[in-house]
């Protein structure tokens, strides 16, 4: 599978409670178990009115379809080429 990076413009996704947060992620993991094992949600970074997700997936057309079940929008998606970390000055 690949990695991605997902970018969701939310507005106001930073203020909201634990339950709505708990909501959201209740959505994407119900759509999430009708298309596995061709996607999994890794994290999410939630930043001010968007959210930064990283998904592995079969390919693009599998974050489309978890969009649409989850209800939860995506702005961009854009394939992970390399990771880095401070471990590769080492070598």
């Amino acid at each position: 599978m690949k990695r991605y990076v997902i970018e969701r413009e939310l507005p106001g996704i930073d203020k909201k409670n634990a339950a709505e947060l708990r909501a959201a992620a209740t959505a994407s993991n119900e759509a999430l178990a009708k298309l596995a094992p061709r996607i999994q949600w890794d994290h999410s970074y939630v930043v001010d009115g968007r959210t930064f997700c990283i998904y592995l997936a079969e390919d693009e057309s599998v974050i489309h379809e978890h969009s649409k079940l989850s209800g939860i929008p995506l702005k961009s998606i854009t394939e992970v080429k390399r990771i880095i970390d401070p471990t590769a000055a080492n070598g």
